[in-house]
């Protein structure tokens, strides 16, 4: 039994920073690519040192290192299944795992490979540990001015569109570095998906201003990846909360991209207490080096909230989630029953 026994669910959670780091070594040695460090022990002091950023941005460099590991099929099963054992051995309940298909093509691989490399892994770690559930995101990213992407993010709504039919695919992303464009600058990618009757979240509201939010509610997103700046615009805040948008908060990442200053800092318990559907989520396990316990302790200890409140979050993020409904009612249900 874990440290916190009620079920708790992940909604911001990626892949390509969640890994094992001895798989990863493991992998880069088989591939014949040289990670940072150079060793196994050089590159988990690269991951330690480089985490404790000055930037979002910096932080991003990161997953360079993983992104030129994980371009063949086999890895990308691999590293999907190893993280949901991880996660069912923590005592996660619901998962959405997201990765960007488009970074996973240097090699060979179409984004549809990609999918369906991650689907499998997904089929895998669903079969060995059969009371986790897990569902995948597809990312979109920015690396700059939107039309030095376009054509990978047209791909990567195609892809999401296409495999949202099957089993395990359930949203649209958009990720990467804030501050080069506006998020505004994205909305045709997101309307298209909606029309289609595909879900979406977006990073918002991290390393840059409320403004971030703000255009991706205007464009229909009840869910923003981190969010938190919404707090220093208390209409957008009410806005939030009556609308419904739900907050995918992760703490620790915060706090190492200085995207805020401590965790005593955080508004997180300030924005529940104001009517928000806050969450709480790791973002990157390896990177940020946390589980979902580590981050209920900080809560807990650092940023004010009280158990009962872990419970509540925990029950938006079911709420939030892109798990089927008739799911929802019986985890909400069961969640209720750790209130005390």
């Amino acid at each position: 039994m874990t440290k916190y026994p009620f079920p708790k669910l992940d909604l911001h959670l990626h892949l390509d920073g969640s890994f094992r780091t001895e798989t990863m070594y493991e992998l880069a040695q088989e591939r014949g690519v040289a990670l940072p460090g150079g060793t196994l022990e050089g590159y988990a002091k690269y991951m330690y040192d480089t985490s404790n950023a000055d930037s979002v941005n910096e932080y991003l460099t990161m997953f360079d290192a993983p992104s030129s590991v994980l371009q063949d099929k086999a890895s990308l099963t691999r590293v999907t299944k190893e993280l949901i054992e991880d996660l069912h051995a923590s005592g996660v309940r619901y998962a959405e795992i997201r990765f960007a298909p488009q970074l996973h093509t240097v090699k060979g691989l179409t984004q549809d490979d990609a999918v369906e490399a991650v689907l499998e892994g997904r089929r895998q770690g669903m079969a060995e540990f059969t009371d986790i559930d897990i569902n995948i995101i597809t990312c979109m990213m920015v690396f700059g001015p939107e039309p030095i992407n376009h054509k990978a993010n047209a791909e990567t709504l195609k892809v999401c569109k296409r495999w949202f039919a099957e089993e395990g695919v359930v949203a649209l992303d958009l990720a990467g570095a804030e501050g080069f464009d506006p998020i505004a600058d994205y909305a045709p990618f997101f309307l298209d998906a909606q029309a289609a009757g595909v879900n979406i979240t977006c990073h918002a509201g991290d390393s840059q201003d409320w403004q971030t939010v703000k255009d991706a509610m205007d464009f229909g997103s009840k869910r923003i990846g981190h969010g938190h700046h919404i707090y220093e615009n208390p209409a957008l805040v009410r806005r939030a909360a009556a609308e419904g948008v739900a907050l995918e908060i992760c703490p620790t990442s915060n706090v190492q991209c200085k995207t805020r200053a401590s965790y005593a800092l955080h508004p997180a318990k300030n924005l529940l207490e104001m009517g928000v559907a806050v969450t709480i989520n790791t973002d990157n396990m390896t990177m940020a080096r946390v589980t979902l316990d580590d981050e209920y302790d900080h809560c807990l200890n650092e940023m004010g909230f009280e158990y009962n409140d872990l419970i509540r979050m925990n029950i938006n993020s079911v709420r939030a989630s892109f798990m089927k409904k008739e799911k929802k009612d019986a985890l909400i249900k069961e969640l209720e029953s750790y209130l005390k």
